[in-house]
């Protein structure tokens, strides 16, 4: 059982013209061997876009990519023929399987996306895009509502793995799930002090092993974006 406080300040921080994107894990030239993954999640990036910006046809395989729009709206076009317009509050998972190209791209106007990348239980599968619309749903006092896996219509190729995003008031609390990996990112807002944690602000991430529910309160509005992941022999 364990607890782990990951602090907006201390994510590694990659600036390009037109983009800033902040890494949960590491990437690229950004090493920390304390921060390679968690369970099979193995990228978790924040990223903001100017208008027009953002990655150009890129290609990607056995991977589960969940993009999740938080402000603006991003273009996104593949190798399978998708060509797809997320706005805010809309979530999309690209299953690469056995191997797609694809590019995402702000327009117009600036945009914000959360993207996480998971490790699928089965390597060389076809890939597929599928979209999910349920975040758009989650209000004040609607507590999680479930967006991928579980629950949900949109299933990602990592058993057990599960996304649900909550907004909250000011003052209105939420219980995070027991399960063998939890890991709930502050979006927007910001939670207050507890016996986890000095208050939370946007950027910071709770990361849980095998700890139970907990509760947490917002100190004003506040979007968290929350993941549910079963054991994995993959690394912490």
């Amino acid at each position: 059982m364990s607890v782990e406080i990951r602090r907006s300040s201390s994510r590694f921080v990659e600036r390009e013209p037109g983009r800033r994107t902040q890494h949960g894990f590491s990437f690229g030239p950004h090493y920390d061997p304390a921060w390679l993954s968690f369970g099979p999640m193995v990228c978790h990036d924040d990223h903001l876009l100017g208008t027009g910006k953002g990655f150009e046809e890129h290609p990607h395989s056995d991977l589960e990519i969940v993009t999740h729009v938080l402000s603006g709206s991003l273009q996104h076009r593949d190798s399978l023929g998708t060509e797809a317009t997320l706005d805010a509050g809309e979530v999309a998972v690209l299953t690469a399987g056995s191997g797609v190209q694809h590019s995402e791209v702000a327009a117009p106007g600036a945009a914000r996306f959360v993207q996480v990348w998971l490790r699928p239980d089965a390597t060389g599968t076809p890939p597929r895009y599928q979209r999910a619309g349920a975040a758009a749903d989650a209000v004040p006092g609607a507590g999680l509502v479930p967006v991928v896996g579980d629950g949900t219509e949109v299933a990602s190729g990592t058993a057990g793995a599960s996304y649900a995003v909550a907004r909250l008031d000011a003052n209105e609390t939420l219980v995070l799930p027991a399960a063998a990996r939890v890991h709930a990112y502050v979006a927007s807002g910001a939670l207050l002090r507890s016996s986890l944690a000095a208050p939370m602000e946007a950027g910071d991430a709770f990361c849980f092993v095998d700890e139970p529910e907990h509760e947490v309160r917002a100190g004003v509005p506040t979007e968290l974006l929350v993941w549910s992941l079963a054991g994995s022999s993959l690394p912490a």
